[in-house]
């Protein structure tokens, strides 16, 4: 990694691309109209939203663009209005129509209108991301995207759906998917027929408080306030993140002022900072999970007593004490705790013996060895570390291969890996996020954990009308994946982001994509 030391920042145009990508110059105190973040970003593979479906990407999108509909941060069971100021539903509840706000403006000077909202939402069903699912629930796919989703007229955007959903799970998907792009300024730069998809991985067409400077992958990424945003222009001028995928790294710099925020430090170095006056705490439980994904296609992990077997061999009270104190609540269940249904059960503890057992029944009774993909950052290698010692007491030798987590994801994405150890973040909050992603797809094709019964009853759960009915099916579907599923759940995330004192209005949401840099304020 490049040094990363805190430049002067006399003339914001030059020096702070200097100082974003690694050329020291004389130390001075941040900006006063800058907010410097360290924080691991290597996992950003585009810059399309179409594309996203990582954490620190979806946390770009959500300060550069406008949704036609996003989550309440001070009321997450809520959502409220953005690029549309009102919905209706068709008497038969399977067309919705959206009224655009009138007056937003895109960072080009475009205004914002139905035809942008339509042409996004159609985008984003035909390059088929990865979280194009999200959309591909409702009908909505390649082949009719075009008929399904129209703008009636200049401010009035139709979405028709195959069949009646209740709108609230269809606007907390929404929430997600609606991400507006100026649809002049992409087809700009459409080449072959891909819909700008080349451009935009790495460039901007948003109307967010925020629009991209610039962007460096592994290294920095630049965002400049939109002094004209509709909803009120941002307190601060410019956002440097700086990728710092060493969480001591972050701590130093913190200590010593050379950034307003680090974002990934463990449980043992929120300790050590406890006390300092200079640096105080921002943090929300977040609807995302730590979690080893096991391969099914993997002669050893596809026997369901192995897997059994390994769940028994993960440390869980020992990291809730040193790393996770602080940064995670022990947690073995796919539903995060706060949702629908959520089983906050947690029938697993280091048990060696049983593990042994396990393993003898299985006809592995000196263990095995098998790799973990690991993305290569400070908190991944402790966890890592963790769980290959205390697997290894019953022979279950891990190999842990490192990467940057661009590398890890795209292997795992392909099916690749024997394990994947990584998190998983709910889409929207409402429980068919993970039951979906962790029972049907995308998390079950990657480790080729499919079955026609499972997908039937994820879907049942999801179109059941009685609240108590359907937390009741989630709480079933835990309670068998806790059983026989390729998951050892062993978290839930809770964000901490360490924060020097004069920083103030730094928001960290229940979810990434609710994390905002809008109202932060330095005194």
């Amino acid at each position: 990694m490049k040094p990363f030391v805190r430049s002067a920042l006399l003339a914001v145009g030059m020096s702070v691309s200097a100082f974003a990508f690694g050329a020291g110059m004389a130390q001075a105190a941040t900006p006063k109209d800058t907010l410097v973040m360290a924080f691991a970003i290597d996992e950003i593979i585009s810059l399309d939203p179409a594309d996203i479906y990582e954490f620190s990407s979806s946390e770009y999108m959500a300060n550069t663009y406008d949704r036609l509909v996003v989550i309440n941060v001070q009321k997450p069971s809520e959502l409220k209005f953005a690029a549309a100021e009102s919905y209706t539903v068709s008497d038969d509840g399977k067309t919705f129509q959206f009224k655009i706000r009138p007056g937003i403006k895109f960072h080009s000077g475009n205004e914002l209108t139905a035809e942008d909202a339509a042409f996004s939402l159609i985008r984003f069903v035909k390059i088929n991301g990865n979280p194009a699912f999200i959309m591909n629930q409702f009908g909505l796919t390649k082949d009719n995207a075009d008929k399904m989703i129209r703008a009636k007229d200049p401010m009035t955007l139709e979405i028709e759906l195959d069949a009646a959903y209740a709108p609230s799970f269809f606007l907390n998907c929404l929430s997600y998917t609606s991400v507006v792009v100026d649809k002049k300024l992409v087809m700009e730069h459409e080449k072959d027929g891909d819909m700008g998809n080349g451009w935009m991985k790495t460039n901007e067409a948003g109307s967010g408080p925020f629009k991209l400077k610039s962007f460096k992958a592994n290294e920095a990424l630049i965002l400049d306030s939109d002094d004209g945003y509709w909803d009120g222009a941002p307190k601060l001028k410019h956002v440097l993140i700086k990728n710092v995928t060493e969480s001591a790294t972050q701590q130093l710099l913190l200590q010593k002022g050379d950034i307003d925020v680090a974002r990934n430090l463990l449980g043992d170095q929120l300790k050590a900072i406890h006390g300092d006056k200079a640096i105080k705490f921002v943090s929300s439980p977040k609807a995302t999970l730590w979690y080893m994904g096991l391969n099914v296609k993997n002669k050893e992990l596809g026997n369901s007593d192995v897997r059994q077997a390994m769940k028994y061999l993960v440390d869980y009270d020992g990291l809730a004490k040193t790393q996770f104190d602080g940064t995670g609540i022990k947690h073995q269940t796919f539903l995060p705790d706060g949702q629908l249904g959520a089983d906050n059960d947690t029938p697993f503890k280091f048990d060696l013996k049983k593990a042994k057992d396990l393993l003898a029944k299985a006809g592995y009774p000196k263990g095995f060895d098998v790799t973990m993909n690991v993305a290569n950052k400070s908190e991944f290698r402790a966890l890592a570390a963790s769980v290959q010692n205390s697997m290894s007491k019953a022979g279950v030798n891990l190999i842990i291969q490192l990467a940057d987590n661009k590398t890890t994801l795209t292997k795992y994405r392909a099916s690749e890996h024997d394990i994947y150890l990584g998190q998983w973040g709910s889409d929207y909050q409402d429980p068919h996020s993970n039951a979906d992603g962790y029972l049907n797809a995308p998390l079950a094709k990657r480790n080729q954990w499919t079955s026609p019964e499972r997908a039937a009853a994820v879907i049942a759960a999801r179109d059941e009308k009685d609240a108590t009915k359907r937390a009741q099916m989630y709480m079933d579907l835990q309670k068998q994946a806790l059983e026989d599923s390729p998951y050892i759940i062993m978290f839930q995330q809770v964000e901490t982001a360490a924060v020097r004192s004069n920083v103030d209005g730094f928001i960290i949401g229940p979810t990434f994509d609710l994390n905002l840099y809008r109202y932060t304020v330095k005194n």
